[in-house]
């Protein structure tokens, strides 16, 4: 071999490790870049707020405020993005009144026909509504809600139980040694309540909704149904309160149901009457936790949402400020 063709060779050998090396680095850009792309595409999925619904549009109640109390709530979490679809009140635009539910992790029902039977949802939004359920999504009952539709078969299953007449479906008290109580249909009273008060919530059956919760906490002027009634299939009871306006007994407060792949949670909880403006049952802390958390479940299986530190006891109410929720919405 001459000196030119050592010298080639070795030139060849240089540009070879040249290269080599210029790979490795671009790969290694490369995997870093990637790695940071990852963390931050993780980051922002676990950041996403989950998407809820809220359906109103009819009520005996404020549902108007009833909603947009809830959406704040909600929204001031920082876990949710809440949306809002009202029924419309016309025959012709009910017939083109359909929400993708498929769109959302929970559906808030906030609508209530019963003062007015004829009020009700397209039989195609019915439809949707048990579709959606049954196939793994969240429903939440809101307070008046568990008196709607006792004509739609498939949500007297779904709620578990309701506002009913006597005839209807099985009531459930909860007894002395917290044993669950059945009546059969035409057994005890229609379903009813008497005067609001400052209820104390004892937890029945633990759960994640009120993991951490102490055992009874008490809630502002609310309303305790005695002898809630429906199906009572597939449910359990997470918490009742002894009725001291009316009949002196237990009733079930909170209580969930599985329909389907889907849970639904329903509940007394989160009266407001026309003319009140964000009354103490929803400044309340354990309240406005429950519903938070309750929503949570509804959309995952699981709460991460924290019991807060002033959370209610048995022996005091813990009410947020009156001007958070009016200064917040002040136009």
């Amino acid at each position: 071999m001459d000196e030119y063709e050592e010298i080639s060779g070795r030139n060849r050998a240089i540009t070879f490790s040249m290269n080599r090396a210029a790979q490795l680095v671009f790969e290694a850009i490369l995997l870093f870049s990637l790695i940071g792309f990852s963390s931050v595409e993780i980051s922002a999925q676990s950041n996403r707020t989950l998407p809820v619904l809220i359906v109103d549009g009819f009520s005996n109640h404020d549902w108007k405020q009833t909603t947009k109390v809830t959406k704040w709530i909600l929204e001031q979490s920082g876990r949710f993005e809440v949306h809002i679809s009202t029924v419309p009140s016309d025959s012709i635009g009910q017939l083109g009144w359909l929400p993708d539910f498929n769109k959302y992790a929970v559906v808030i029902q906030n609508t209530n026909n019963i003062h007015n039977p004829a009020l009700r949802w397209p039989l195609h939004a019915e439809q949707a509504l048990e579709r959606y359920v049954k196939k793994g999504g969240g429903l939440y009952i809101l307070h008046s809600g568990n008196n709607a539709f006792p004509h739609w078969e498939e949500y007297n299953k779904m709620i578990g139980l309701g506002w009913r007449d006597k005839t209807v479906g099985y009531a459930l008290e909860i007894g002395p040694d917290k044993k669950t109580i059945r009546f059969a249909p035409g057994k005890g009273e229609s379903t009813g309540h008497g005067e609001r008060f400052n209820a104390v919530i004892q937890i029945l059956n633990q759960h994640p909704i009120n993991r951490n919760y102490p055992a009874q906490w008490q809630t502002a002027n609310t309303e305790v149904y005695y002898f809630p009634r429906g199906t009572a299939e597939n449910l359990t009871v997470l918490s009742y309160a002894y009725d001291s306006t009316s009949t002196h007994r237990m009733w079930p407060v909170e209580w969930v149901v599985k329909y389907g792949k889907g849970r639904v949670y329903n509940s007394s909880l989160g009266h407001l009457w026309q003319g009140e403006t964000y009354p103490p049952a929803y400044r309340c802390v354990g309240y406005q936790t429950t519903v938070i958390r309750a929503t949570e479940w509804l959309a995952t299986g699981k709460v991460t949402y924290p019991v807060p530190h002033n959370f209610p006891t048995k022996t005091s109410l813990s009410l947020k400020n009156e001007s958070e929720f009016i200064n917040a919405h002040r136009q």
